[in-house]
């Protein structure tokens, strides 16, 4: 398992997209954290098999009713997150 740092652009502050990815990826059974930028970003980690980044940029994208996902930046990171999935 690896884990993977998303910065997510858009209209994604205020409008429920950190809640709605949570529940998703805790669906999922995914495992990670999702945060408010201060610049309007979101930032998004997930820990997973490398065949379930897609499953999880899906979720980025899809993200709440309200929200608008204009851009997403993906890199690899070298710690894990094994815990769940949480808003912070």
């Amino acid at each position: 398992m690896k884990s993977y740092k998303f910065i997510i652009s858009g209209k994604v502050q205020g409008v429920y997209y950190r809640k709605s990815i949570a529940d998703n990826a805790n669906r999922a059974k995914l495992s990670g954290y999702i945060k408010n930028l201060p610049d309007g970003k979101v930032e998004a980690v997930v820990t997973c098999h490398e065949k379930r980044v897609n499953d999880f940029i899906t979720i980025l994208k899809s993200g709440s009713p309200t929200s608008k996902v204009t851009d997403i930046k993906q890199s690899s990171l070298g710690s894990l997150h094994t815990n769940g999935f949480e808003v912070r």
